[in-house]
């Protein structure tokens, strides 16, 4: 790490701490240079291959802004959009592989939209799992309505 003051290649860390749930380790660094010290955030970047073969670094505005569009009509506010994008960059997390499919993304986006908005969640998963008849739309509403029969 290069000292942000006086550009030294080095620098010693003083003091290690997970920052934000333990998605990031913020690290207190002193250069042995000019013995100035800085702060540092590190955290673990998550690739996306999407089915091109391409990788890109994980956007949890990327996913806010998918589902924002499922949820346009319905009583979702903000606040929800932000929990929602939370927990699927968690769950993608939690899952420890620094990089997963597109695929992967959308299934973890439909178990938490299925329990905010269940429109929402129909809309999202006819286009994530391409629904191609009014018989798909069915047999997810059925899926949906099993666990409320139990």
């Amino acid at each position: 790490m290069h000292c942000p003051y006086c550009q030294y290649p080095d620098s010693r860390v003083l003091d290690s701490r997970t920052a934000e749930d333990g998605a990031s380790i913020r690290r207190r660094r002193q250069c042995p240079h000019c013995d100035r010290r800085f702060s540092t955030v590190e955290q673990i970047q998550i690739g996306v291959r999407k089915r091109s073969g391409v990788v890109e670094p994980f956007n949890r505005e990327k996913v806010i802004s998918g589902v924002r569009k499922a949820c346009k009509g319905r009583p979702v506010d903000e606040e929800d959009l932000a929990r929602l994008g939370a927990a699927v960059e968690a769950a993608l997390r939690a899952s420890g592989q620094a990089e997963v499919k597109a695929d992967d993304v959308g299934l973890a986006i439909l178990g938490p939209l299925r329990d905010l908005d269940q429109v929402a969640y129909l809309r999202f998963a006819s286009v994530y799992r391409q629904f191609d008849s009014v018989d798909d739309f069915a047999a997810e509403i059925e899926t949906l309505r099993a666990p409320a029969d139990d």
